[in-house]
């Protein structure tokens, strides 16, 4: 396998608008970073100051309107809809405040979807030792629907883990759960980047969680205010 950068990414002047019926409206405005692998890092700042439109240029579901974005070396911003998918499908996963399993498919199903698409010939039994990392190995046959919403969060952790993403975005991954489920879907984020070495962007609104990553990048009205830097780099 190709070896990555050290830098998995970095965004250099980012700016993201959009038409609306008063004329242009920008979201993001001249945005740079640099995010080096392995690092956990959080976005954060009140509701609609671009957190997750910044997270989705990061990752390529979304395009600037000028500025420069760089995934695992890749430059997005240059590629096309399908060469962006090509990079997320090889290199990223993703959890999300909704958890978005596919309704028809189980928990063990669901979790080994990416990877079968990827042709991994182990992918069952790869997601059966994530099920059980996850607590849920008697869950693997039941649809979403007969879980609970901590348990479908914990399959979204288990599904993004399972293609050993080189980057991990997660999108208010605790946002629609109970105190007690948030914490143990927090603490299974930090436990499973930790053994995979995976880069951890997390956008979030929880002042707790982002104190537990590295560094803190603090948005409002789409710039950044405030950088905290972590305590020893290198």
């Amino acid at each position: 396998m190709t070896k990555l950068p050290e830098i998995h990414i970095k965004a250099v002047n980012l700016a993201k608008r959009v038409n609306v019926s008063e004329g242009s409206l920008t979201i993001l405005h001249d945005i740079s970073l640099t995010i080096n692998q392995g690092e956990t890092v959080a976005i954060v700042g009140a509701s609609g100051s671009g957190k997750s439109t910044l997270l989705s240029l990061l990752a390529g579901l979304d395009v600037p309107s000028a500025g420069e974005v760089f995934l695992t070396g890749q430059p997005l911003h240059r590629l096309s809809e399908d060469d962006r998918a090509g990079i997320r499908a090889a290199h990223v996963g993703f959890v999300f405040q909704s958890f978005l399993l596919l309704p028809s498919l189980t928990a063990i199903e669901n979790i080994t979807l990416p990877a079968e698409l990827a042709g991994d010939k182990q992918a069952r039994q790869r997601a059966l030792t994530l099920l059980k990392q996850v607590g849920l190995q008697d869950r693997a046959d039941f649809y979403p629907a007969q879980l609970s919403g901590g348990e479908q969060q914990r399959v979204a952790i288990a599904r993004a883990f399972i293609t050993q993403p080189a980057i991990l975005f997660a999108d208010e991954p605790s946002a629609n759960l109970d105190a007690t489920t948030g914490q143990r879907i927090e603490d299974l984020l930090f436990e499973l980047n930790q053994q995979q070495g995976t880069t951890l962007v997390l956008v979030t609104h929880n002042a707790e969680l982002a104190a537990r990553c590295q560094r803190q990048l603090k948005m409002q009205a789409g710039r950044f205010v405030e950088t905290e830097e972590p305590a020893h780099v290198g």
